[in-house]
């Protein structure tokens, strides 16, 4: 059975490769593969399950099918030393390529230079912000390398990504070390994380806004739909107040009312408020055997809201509809029932008669 195997190159380019041996190359082991019109050498980035996962979700792999090309052999010390070789060489030719750009006044900036490891394809990366007609350099620069030469525009991120380095963070680029897609990251994304939008803080080594600032993205969008729109004015039991800031990390948002009232109240009371007012469940009214305060202090210990609610805490619910104090409702419930044991007995003795 055939091996998957990962195998990265210079510049951190990656593909996927079959190993048709029993047993799996080890990981960050030199490797000769089958390349375009030839032969390269790589290295042995990840392996079986890791690979297969890597294959399924990524720019480079897709995993829709097995890749077609093939680790060939375990490159030796001969093998290692011609690709040691070429990297000094790889310099050389980028400066020889960025002086025939100048000379044919080409709007383009060669970022990097890649020999193949058997020297039949020299491959240059560049970076444009407009298309270029290349066609003439490709000719001179086959007539000044003696080889078949490849021209391929990247962006930015991918600029950055090719010679690594390390980030604000203080840890290797993302874009190189373990993201397998550059994905685009606007400005939004750093509004939505409450994020300073001065560029030198919010941008990587490429110019352009962090990777890194897409991957919590989602957890503060669906954190904010739990919560109101800053600037809303909302009816709550004070009357007309406006949202002023919203903390989604202690669940909390502060309120205005129009006479410059400021308050700071939890997310779950703001509901329970908006919820009496609406009808929905009945108010909550101070304990009998306990202040405000003392139902405040036992919230505090983050005791859960049915627990508040239950009668475990002693706390009294009345009915919404309810207008009359509890005495007069304990006095009303008390004749109801006497009236309803009154209409019960009638109707029993008039069911008794009837039947007689």
């Amino acid at each position: 059975m055939a091996h998957l195997v990962e195998v990265a190159f210079r510049g951190n380019r990656k593909e996927f490769f079959l190993w048709d041996y029993p047993d799996p190359p080890p990981v960050k082991a030199a490797i000769i593969v089958d390349a375009d019109r030839g032969e390269d050498l790589g290295y042995v980035h990840s392996l079986g399950d890791l690979a297969q996962k890597r294959n399924g979700g990524c720019s480079h792999g897709c995993g829709t099918s097995a890749p077609e090309r093939k680790a060939l052999r375990l490159a030796n010390h001969r093998d290692r030393q011609s690709a040691a070789d070429l990297d000094r060489q790889n310099e050389d030719a980028r400066k020889k390529a960025m002086e025939r750009v100048r000379a044919s006044g080409l709007a383009m900036k060669v970022s990097d230079a890649e020999w193949q490891w058997d020297k039949k394809k020299l491959t240059f990366y560049f970076t444009a912000e407009k298309r270029v007609d290349f066609r003439n350099l490709v000719r001179d620069l086959a007539s000044l390398f003696r080889t078949r030469i490849e021209l391929k525009q990247i962006g930015v991120r991918d600029e950055a990504r090719r010679p690594d380095g390390i980030g604000r963070c203080g840890r290797q680029y993302c874009s190189a070390s373990w993201l397998p897609e550059l994905r685009p990251v606007n400005l939004g994304v750093a509004r939505d994380q409450r994020l300073s939008l001065n560029p030198a803080q919010i941008s990587g080594a490429c110019g352009r806004l962090m990777c890194c600032l897409r991957y919590e993205h989602e957890f503060y969008v669906q954190s904010r739909k739990r919560f109101p729109k800053e600037g809303k004015v909302v009816t709550t039991a004070r009357g007309e107040e406006k949202v002023l800031l919203i903390d989604i990390f202690r669940e909390r948002l502060t309120l205005r009312t129009a006479e410059g009232e400021t308050r700071v109240v939890m997310l779950n009371d703001y509901k329970r408020e908006l919820a009496a007012l609406s009808g929905e469940i009945p108010p909550e009214t101070e304990d009998t055997n306990g202040s405000s305060e003392e139902i405040e202090s036992i919230e505090g210990l983050e005791i859960s809201e049915e627990l508040v609610m239950s009668a475990e805490n002693e706390v009294i619910v009345f009915d919404a509809d309810a207008e009359e104090t509890q005495a007069k409702s304990d006095r009303d419930e008390g004749s109801s029932r006497r009236r309803r044991g009154r209409r019960g007995g009638r109707r029993g003795r008039g069911t008794d008669q009837g039947q007689g």
